[in-house]
C-alpha cells in the first residue's frame, strides 16, 4: 500500500492532504523523513506523522440506519447519544460522511477512507440523497414546484429536485445539496411541520431492510454504486 493510502486508511484523511503532509516533511519511517510517494511502509514499519505514531487500519465503509435522538458527531458537550455508540469498539476508526440531524432517522455512511468522504462530499458533484417525510397535515401537490424553484437559505438557493406524494401526508423528496435542516427549513417556509424525516437512499445506495440502530459493511458492488459523476 502506498504512503498516501496507508495514512488516509489511517484516518488522516484525504490522499490529497496526505501528499501535502509526505511533501511537506512531516512524515517518517523509522525515524527518517520520508517524501517518496510510493514509498509502500512494511508491517514492522514505524510511521510517524508530526512525530506521532500512525497505526495502519484496514479499510472499513459502513451503512448506518441511525435512529431518532442520535447526534452525527463522535462526542457531545451536551452528552447526548452518538452514532458512535451504536457501533462496537473494536471496529478502525470511522468519521461519518456527511449528516443527519437529531431527529432524522435513516441512511448514514461511515468510513475510513479519506477519499470516498471527499467525493462524496464536494460541491463539483451532485449526488441524489431520497428521502421519506411525514408532515402535519395533508400535502397541496401545487406546492412542490415552488420547492423545486428554490427559496433562499443561508444566502443561496435551496432546490428540492423531486417531490412525490405516497399518501395524503407522506412524501418521498430527492435532494442534490447539503444545506443545514433543508427539507425541515423548506417546508417550514411554506407552511409545514415535519414530523418524521427519514434518509433510504444516496446516490445507488439504498438503506433497505437494515433495522433501526444496526449496522453493516458495504460490499464491492455498493462502493462501486457511490461513485460520483462530475456535474455538468
Amino acid at each position: 500500500m502506498r504512503l498516501n493510502r496507508f495514512l488516509a486508511a489511517a484516518g488522516l484523511g484525504s490522499r490529497r492532504h496526505c501528499d501535502e503532509l509526505i511533501a511537506t516533511g512531516r512524515v517518517t519511517i523509522n525515524g527518517r523523513v520520508c517524501t517518496d510517494f510510493s514509498t509502500q511502509p512494511a508491517e514492522r514499519d514505524h510511521v510517524k506523522v508530526n512525530g506521532k505514531l500512525i497505526h495502519g487500519e484496514r479499510r472499513l465503509d459502513i451503512m448506518l440506519h441511525k435512529p431518532a435522538g442520535f447526534v452525527s458527531t463522535r462526542s457531545d458537550p451536551n452528552a447526548r447519544d452518538t452514532i458512535f455508540d451504536l457501533l462496537p469498539p473494536h471496529l478502525p476508526r470511522l468519521f461519518n460522511i456527511g449528516r443527519l440531524d437529531a431527529q432524522t432517522e435513516g441512511l448514514l455512511l461511515l468510513t475510513n477512507d479519506g477519499d470516498l468522504a471527499q467525493r462524496l462530499t464536494h460541491p463539483r458533484y451532485k449526488i441524489e440523497k431520497e428521502y421519506e417525510i411525514t408532515l402535519d397535515h395533508p400535502w397541496d401537490p401545487a406546492l412542490a414546484l415552488k420547492l423545486q424553484k428554490g427559496l433562499m437559505l443561508d444566502g443561496q438557493r435551496a432546490r428540492i429536485d423531486l417531490v412525490h406524494s405516497v399518501k395524503p401526508t407522506r412524501l418521498r423528496v430527492v435532494l442534490r445539496q447539503g444545506i443545514n435542516r433543508q427539507i425541515r427549513r423548506m417546508f417550514f417556509a411554506v407552511g409545514y411541520e415535519v414530523k418524521k424525516l427519514v434518509r433510504t437512499r444516496i446516490g445507488g445506495l439504498r438503506l433497505g431492510d437494515l433495522p433501526r440502530a444496526h449496522w453493516r459493511p458495504l460490499s464491492k458492488a455498493e462502493l462501486k454504486s457511490l461513485k460520483p459523476r462530475r456535474s455538468e
